[in-house]
Formats: structure tokens, sequence, C-alpha cells
């Protein structure tokens, strides 16, 4: 017989715990970290269990499961996507969590995930603009000025050192939240009327937009050459943001292709569309940015690595601070046979 076990107590990270680990730790100090340790696990990708995500599709969004392992945890991401949602005032986006001990199969961490995808979403792109942009890139457009647009902005100050961000939304009061959202954070900060003028000068491109069908966002003669475009609004079927020359003049680089090519711009392009693997280039074994000239393009759809690093991150974080709660989630009668008799024995 054994005593009951710390095994029964997992760590719960609520949305609240969330915002107090990261004024904690510091926003773009937790946006550099997470970048890191994504980028960490991109170098060890081929280890990893990878499959796309598993979706639930309706008329009105998508509900979706992102597992992967390790071999020494496990982890899963609920997440759905419902644009229709901001019109009713909900989020477009929610999620949580979970990593798990593969040895025991006995969950270690639960977590939301609301906060930590935008988190995690921001330090994905801005590692893949470290690695992809131009040396020296300073002027972000922000296209798209939702819920995303803050954290893609500070995470490309903090870890690219952009230093200029000029927004678009079809709505202006996206817009206005926005820059009074970056104001006084050392940025500079210009709103402009259209996604033309918003993209002159820029050296990288974000488009982060919510509708859930075929946009161009983006035309070819919108697009000069040398920029980077991180394209992260493409995230189902049937939903995209860049008009299909631009895709097809640009070096794409994706996360996991299985995924990409049924979500991502990949989708409006034939099958035989050359595209390199980013985890390759973090690693050392393909080469990314060519030249000045050249487009570079990161199909950015989120994967489920992405979320693991973080929910490892965030893991790592909590310990030793009062950050989280600990949550009786697992059934652990002293004999781990009698588990009826544990239910008998409560009442």
């Amino acid at each position: 017989m054994k005593t009951p076990s710390h095994l029964a107590l997992v760590p719960f990270v609520s949305v609240a715990n969330m915002m107090r680990l990261v004024h904690h730790v510091g926003l773009e100090t937790f946006l550099t970290e997470l970048a890191a340790e994504i980028e960490a696990d991109f170098k060890r990708w081929p280890i990893f269990d990878k499959a796309p995500r598993v979706p639930s599709h309706s008329d009105v969004g998508v509900i979706e499961l992102m597992p992967t392992s390790d071999g020494e945890l496990y982890g899963f991401k609920y997440v759905n996507g419902h644009p229709k949602n901001m019109k009713e005032g909900l989020q477009t986006v929610t999620g949580f969590g979970l990593l798990a001990d593969v040895n025991t199969g006995y969950p270690v961490l639960f977590s939301e995930m609301t906060v930590l995808t935008a988190l995690r979403t921001a330090a994905t792109s801005a590692m893949a603009t470290k690695h992809l942009a131009r040396p020296g890139s300073k002027t972000l457009a922000m296209i798209g000025n939702g819920a995303q647009s803050e954290f893609q902005t500070l995470a490309l100050k903090a870890v690219c050192g952009i230093n200029t961000v000029r927004l678009y939304d079809i709505d202006p009061v996206a817009t206005d939240k926005c820059a009074a959202n970056l104001a006084g954070r050392g940025i500079t900060i210009v709103k402009c009327k259209s996604p033309e003028e918003a993209i002159e000068g820029a050296d990288v491109i974000t488009t982060a937009t919510a509708d859930k069908e075929m946009q161009t966002i983006l035309t070819d003669n919108m697009v000069g050459n040398g920029v980077h475009i991180n394209a992260i609004g493409g995230d189902c079927p049937g939903k995209t943001e860049l008009h299909k020359d631009i895709v097809a003049r640009a070096s794409m680089f994706v996360e996991f292709p299985e995924q990409t090519r049924i979500e991502g711009e990949l989708q409006q392009m034939p099958l035989d569309h050359p595209y390199t693997e980013l985890w390759e280039v973090i690693s050392g074994a393909a080469q990314g940015r060519k030249s000045e000239t050249e487009i570079t393009l990161f199909d950015g759809v989120g994967f489920a690595i992405e979320d693991f690093a973080a929910l490892r991150y965030v893991h790592q974080k909590i310990k030793g601070t009062l950050f989280f709660e600990d949550l009786d989630m697992v059934a652990d009668p002293d004999d781990p046979r009698d588990l009826f008799g544990m239910v008998i024995r409560s009442k």
C-alpha cells in the first residue's frame, strides 16, 4: 500500500496566473525566451511525433486537437477558430493544453492556452523572421490589427530589433486599439489607411487576418523585392491571405508540409511547388535567405511542436512560484487495483 501520491495533483495555470507569470517575467523577455525554446525544439524536430492537427469543421469555425511527443513528454492543445465570434463579443481563438509524462502517462501540467497561443504564435513569427529577413530589418507592416497584432509587433521588436510598425486594418477601430496598446513601448507607430500605405518602406510584412475565406490581402504588385512576409492568418482549409502570384515568386518556408498543404498559402499552389521546411534552416541543414532581393515567405499555420515548446517553457517557469494551483485531476487510490473501493470509502 502506498500513501496518497503527489502524482494525483497536477499544476494548473489559469488565465489569471498566466498573465501574472507574463508580468513577473516581463512581456518582451517572455517572448524572447519563448522564441528560444521553440527554436530549440525545431532543432530537434526529427525526434518528435508529427501529424496534422485533428479538425472538426463547421460552417462557423473549427475545433482542433494538436498532439505531439518527444518521447519523454506528451503534449496536446485544444484550440478553436471562430471568426464570427468577434461580432458577438467573444474571442476568435481560445485554447487549453496539457503535458504528460510518457513514462507514466500522468499529466504534469494543465494550462490555459488562449493567452499562451498568442504568445507562441508571435514568438514563432519572430524566430522565423530572425532566420529569413534581411539583416538590419527595422520596419514592420502589420496587416490585421486584431488580437494577435500587438504580440507580433513586440515579439519582432524583442527578437529582431524592429523599431517601427506601420498598422493597417479594414476596421480603423482595431488600428486605434493596437496603436494605443503599443504606445510607450519603444516603437514608432504609424497608422495607415490602406495596405499599400502600410507596406511602403517595410522590411517585414505580417498578415494576421481572421476571415475564414480565400483573401487577397496582398496582391503581387504591392510586394517589392527583398521583403520577408509572415503569413499567419491562413490556418484552415479555404483560408488564405496572399495572391498566389506572390506565393509563386517568393521562397516559401513551412512548418509541417502535410498540414501547410491543406491550411496555408501553399494550398493555392500545385503539388510540385517548392518549399523548405523551417526546421531545416534553423538546424543548418538548409539555406534560408539567399540574396538581398529575394522575397522570403513564412507560411505559418501553427504546429503542435510550437505549443509543446510553450507548455514546456511554462512548466519550467512556474517552478518555485505561486503562479499555479494544484488540481486533483487524477484518481490515485492507495491500492491502484481498488478504484471502486476508493469511490465507496469516499462517501
